[in-house]
């Protein structure tokens, strides 16, 4: 694959404080790529210094092999989308949509009002934006809505306004910082929908930058995982979730959060277990009468299709379980047994580095 944007070695410094921490990462023509990572950890720096709004302390950013570390951001082309689509709320969705295509094909002077009607020239021009802007907002389901203003569209339609206008100028890519976080579940979904299949239609390098582990999972075709300004391991969605590369990984990714038990004389869920800190998702272990692992019940909690059980093995280390479907379930107080497939288990040594745990 053909690398279209890159940071090579990238620090970035704000005083004594290292926000970025010595990162490369690249983007591939028509790529989706996912930076993920919680708040504060250095994801919309780094989205930043790609951008060209901010310049690095040390390395290079690269734009099609060729180094733009110095260049500003309008030179270099890149379509960026916030959270808050930043439309203008006085213009309509065509004038918002427009707006780049003006800027950059019409002078200030072409721009007033009325040289339209004393210039064959700026009729031309006007023509093609109009006709640039109409063929973006078909693609985007604007075509009804290009007389209104942002405050007569729901959010999603305003979302959609911020991705024509973005998609009009042709950039050499697309960085989006967290632009489902104002959507409420269902138009999260259908708008992570709309994303992927726009980005499908126009073969463009897209860069999701979240903190939503569910939108990288389910959007991305590689993941970039960033924890205190250092990405920490990149691979695909699959790759991410079933191999962490450490525990602070495995941690951070999965809906419910892992279960990590320490090593000890017992191997408890495995005999590496002896040597090593294993881990288990809660949705891959299992109550049985056999299991290994025997703990103690402390709450339940129902949640229509799963139900979450809180358990303290005999060790003291906190647990959970989730159970679906309609099993008779254990009550708080009760002594259980636990078990889990041995494919299901990770291993991780004591620098939090995952080892493979013997077959």
């Amino acid at each position: 694959m053909t690398a279209r944007l890159s940071l090579d070695g990238v620090t970035k410094r704000f005083g004594t404080t290292e926000a970025v921490r010595n990162v490369s990462l690249t983007l591939h023509d028509g790529e989706f790529m996912a930076l993920l990572g919680a708040s504060g950890c250095g994801k919309s720096t780094t989205l930043r210094l790609l951008a060209g709004l901010e310049a690095p302390s040390a390395g290079r950013v690269l734009l099609n092999g060729r180094d733009v570390t110095r260049d500003s951001a309008a030179a270099r082309n890149i379509a960026l989308m916030f959270q808050s689509y930043a439309l203008y709320p006085h213009l309509t969705v065509f004038q918002n949509i427009a707006l780049p295509l003006r800027m950059r094909g019409l002078s200030a002077v072409q721009r007033l009002p009325g040289t339209a009607l004393v210039s064959p020239v700026v009729r031309k021009r006007q023509a093609q934006i109009k006709a640039q802007v109409s063929q973006v907002a078909e693609m985007l389901r604007l075509g009804d809505l290009l007389a209104r203003k942002p405050g007569q569209l729901s959010g999603g339609q305003q979302q959609r306004v911020a991705l024509a206008r973005a998609l009009v100028r042709e950039p050499s890519a697309f960085l989006l910082d967290e632009p489902l976080s104002n959507l409420d579940t269902q138009l999260r979904a259908d708008t992570r929908d709309e994303i992927r299949a726009l980005h499908r239609r126009t073969g463009y390098p897209f860069l999701l930058v979240t903190h939503d582990q569910s939108d990288a999972l389910s959007m991305a075709d590689r993941i970039a995982v960033m924890i205190a300004g250092e990405i920490v391991q990149v691979g695909s969605p699959k790759e991410i979730f079933h191999r962490p590369q450490s525990i602070a990984v495995a941690e951070f990714i999965g809906h419910h959060r892992i279960n990590l038990l320490p090593p000890g004389p017992a191997g408890r869920l495995h005999p590496a277990g002896t040597r090593l800190w294993i881990g288990i998702r809660p949705e891959d272990l299992r109550l049985s009468p056999e299991g290994a692992l025997a703990a103690t019940v402390e709450s339940r909690a129902f949640h229509g299709e799963e139900t979450i059980l809180k358990l303290r093995d005999d060790a003291g280390t906190a647990l959970r379980i989730v159970l679906r479907g309609g099993e008779t379930l254990p009550n708080p107080g009760d002594t259980v047994r636990l078990a889990a497939n041995p494919a299901a288990l990770h291993g991780f040594g004591a620098d939090g580095r995952r080892e493979d745990i013997p077959a």
